[in-house]
């Protein structure tokens, strides 16, 4: 019996190793939803919005190394986009598949068409349409390729009408192949780093999430320079455990004592980052870089030089090249000032603030104490987002998840479906503010539908926190970033799942302990703070002189109440500043 496009799709899928499918379903899909469902070895996850299909997708991407999300024609692609924008700018590999109107219909403003090729053209590694039965799975297989080699997002629209053809047989492979090259600067580019390295001077390390699969050979490289290691938040998970050389995090979320330590090194080496904020980077040192990826070399950094390689393979041949440096002053006078910032990160944690104003210091760092060692967490970009990465530490087998690149907000609970899904067994936490849970608030929907266990807590400090802050840091009093909040716990309970609102400070730990032993799905409502502040690792004049004028501001339109409790929520943040 013959097999139409549509079968021929989901063989191909399978033997690409793919579980699931991320989608709402349509007419131009559902002749892949049926051939999907008489195979029976891909799950059809029905998300409530191709936005958190996306997001679903890329976690699992990022996880796994490979995973697909589809939209039926028009609205089903536009809805697609936010997610595979930060699918592909996480360097996740995801093939969306873009079902469209009938091939007969192209070019006549048809309902619910697309130009799937212009719309998709910005946030792809590929980006193609299939035409004929000849082409489609050729064009599966250079999709699934494009986007395991190039690390992004492939995108394959299919007509409708092409998924119930008669499939032709593959003249090219049904396989998809998943190198790993090795990939290192040259013997000439490694002895000139060693020399570099080994002069004598001071050396800081930075590494992204391109150097995780190094932690050994970055802490023994750090071990025999006596160098502090800094790192980005996609590369904290990777890094910061067993690590006795590390000084935390810079850029916009980190600590002073990274920044304190690129800034005071006279070497630095950037190893596997793709690091956005050149605010933060030094411009007065020797600055060499290694990536996988060549063309990142010199976009963030006045870089002295800059060599292609995989981290962990690079290091492998530096390291017998790599002289044991004696002096440890550097390193120690690093390692002081490092413990002396996260003497002040815990007495946040010591001040668990007041009713309805919970200090979020302190429910970040009771959901890192009672979390497992091998929790995914994803993270809301915001305020969320600075939480995790101050207070989340790293165990080797925890992950950390977020939409670091992109920056979008919304993404902590679709990341967290696609994350208990591809990882039925491990603990599944998501820290979601109130902006970003309220956007795609539906989709609590699919957890209950699989009865995904994934714990969604809730930084519900009534505002769009980071945007306020941005406000206020510039000069301009706080505008239209009051949230008008349903009651989230009430809420969480009509979906069906359990619901905990959190209103006293001294319930904080009962309730997340509580909620991380149900089995099953449960959002913990907090009321945090919306006067704290999270202050960068370098607080600049023009930041102090903003802040001061928006609080005069605030003060002239008669709002001393707030300007009253920003101060008093942040009174710890003096010592930082001073």
């Amino acid at each position: 019996m013959s097999k139409n496009i549509a079968e021929q799709f989901v063989e191909i899928l399978v033997k690409a190793g793919i579980k699931r499918i991320y989608a709402v379903t349509g007419d131009s899909l559902n002749f892949l939803n049926d051939a999907i469902k008489r195979e029976g070895s891909i799950q059809w996850i029905h998300v409530r919005h191709e936005e958190v299909g996306a997001f679903a997708a890329a976690a699992e991407a990022e996880l796994d190394g490979l995973a697909v999300c589809a939209g039926s024609s028009g609205p089903g692609h536009v809805h697609l986009i936010n997610g595979l924008y930060e699918a592909n700018r996480g360097n996740v590999p995801v093939l969306a598949i873009a079902s469209t109107c009938e091939s007969s219909e192209f070019g006549t403003s048809y309902f619910q068409e697309t130009n799937t090729i212009k719309l998709f053209d910005d946030c792809s590694v590929y980006n193609q349409v299939a035409n004929t039965p000849e082409q489609a799975p050729r064009m599966l297989q250079a999709a699934l390729q494009h986007a395991i080699s190039q690390k992004g997002v492939s995108v394959l629209g299919v007509p409708g009408d092409l998924f119930e053809a008669k499939s032709e047989k593959n003249i090219s492979s049904d396989l998809v192949f998943k190198t790993n090259p090795r990939i290192i600067p040259s013997e000439e580019e490694i002895n000139w780093i060693a020399n570099q390295l080994n002069s004598g001077k001071k050396v800081a390390i930075y590494c992204g999430i391109g150097a995780s699969e190094a932690h050994t050979e970055v802490v023994a490289l750090a071990e025999k320079l006596k160098a502090p290691i800094g790192y980005s938040f996609r590369g904290k998970m990777g890094i910061q455990y067993n690590n006795p050389y590390e000084v935390g995090m810079t850029g916009l979320l980190g600590l002073p004592s990274a920044f304190k330590a690129m800034h005071e090194a006279d070497i630095v080496l950037l190893l596997g980052t793709d690091f956005p904020y050149v605010k933060f980077m030094p411009t007065d040192k020797v600055i060499i870089q290694i990536d996988d990826k060549p063309e990142r070399l010199g976009r963030r950094a006045q870089l002295t030089r800059g060599y292609a390689g995989k981290i962990k393979d690079s290091l492998i041949n530096l390291l017998p090249l790599i002289k044991i440096n004696d002096n440890q002053d550097f390193l120690d006078k690093q390692l002081d000032f490092y413990q002396k910032v996260k003497n002040n990160l815990r007495s946040y944690v010591e001040d668990k603030g007041k009713e309805n104003h919970i200090s979020p210091e302190f429910v970040a760092e009771t959901i890192n104490q009672k979390a497992n060692k091998d929790t995914i967490f994803t993270v809301d970009t915001g305020m969320c987002c600075v939480w995790g990465a101050r207070y989340l530490e790293a165990t080797g087998e925890r992950k950390l998840l977020g939409s670091f690149n992109h920056g979008t907000m919304a993404n902590a609970m679709p990341m967290a479906i696609g994350a208990q899904l591809s990882h039925p067994d491990k603990q599944v936490i998501a820290l979601c503010g109130d902006g970003g849970l309220s956007m795609l608030l539906g989709d609590i929907a699919t957890i209950k539908q699989y009865n995904l266990p994934i714990k969604i807590i809730v930084f519900n400090n009534r505002s769009l926190g980071m945007v306020k802050l941005e406000m206020e840091v510039n000069g301009i009093p706080d505008n239209e970033t009051d949230m008008v909040n349903p009651d989230f716990g009430l809420l969480a309970q009509a979906f069906g799942i359990n619901g905990i609102n959190v209103t006293d400070p001294e319930k904080v730990e009962t309730a997340i302990q509580d909620a991380l032993a149900i089995d099953g799905p449960v959002l913990v409502n907090i009321f945090t703070d919306p006067n704290a502040l999270a202050m960068p690792p370098k607080v600049g004049w023009e930041q102090m002189k903003g802040m001061g004028v928006a609080m005069t501001k605030m003060m002239l339109d008669g709002n001393f109440k707030e300007v009253a409790d920003t101060i008093t929520s942040n009174y710890k943040h003096i010592k930082e500043v001073l």
